[in-house]
């Protein structure tokens, strides 16, 4: 579990660094036990949308994670990497809003993924 929570905070680090908007990780250990964690952000376009996803996955493939199951590349209002015990979402502000992840998974618990980040080992 360690291991899955410093990844999606790698991964909410790339998005940031990557001009994702208002990123988030959602601990969904309480709640699924299908998944542990989604990384949620807001992509300003999609040219950018696609440049965040293929980071993660280069990042990720150099972590050790095999390529992720990936939904929606092609439309761009909504991208889905499935990692496995890690699902980012990286949406363009409308499709953020209409599917509302956070209000539906809110009985999750937020991640302060700047402080994970921080403390990770380098």
């Amino acid at each position: 579990m360690q291991r899955s929570l410093e990844d999606a905070c790698h991964i909410a680090k790339l998005c940031e660094e990557y001009r994702g908007k208002d990123t988030v990780v959602l601990d969904l250990t309480g709640v699924t036990p299908i998944m542990d964690f989604f990384v949620i952000t807001t992509g300003t376009s999609t040219r950018q949308m696609h440049a965040l996803s293929d980071e993660v996955r280069v990042q990720m493939k150099a972590r050790g994670h095999k390529p992720p199951a990936t939904e929606g590349y092609e439309q761009s209002s909504w991208i889905l990497q499935d990692w496995g015990d890690i699902v980012l979402h990286s949406f363009l502000p409308e499709a953020r809003e209409l599917y509302d992840l956070e209000g539906l998974w809110a009985d999750s618990k937020r991640v302060d993924w700047r402080a994970v980040v921080a403390a990770a080992p380098r």
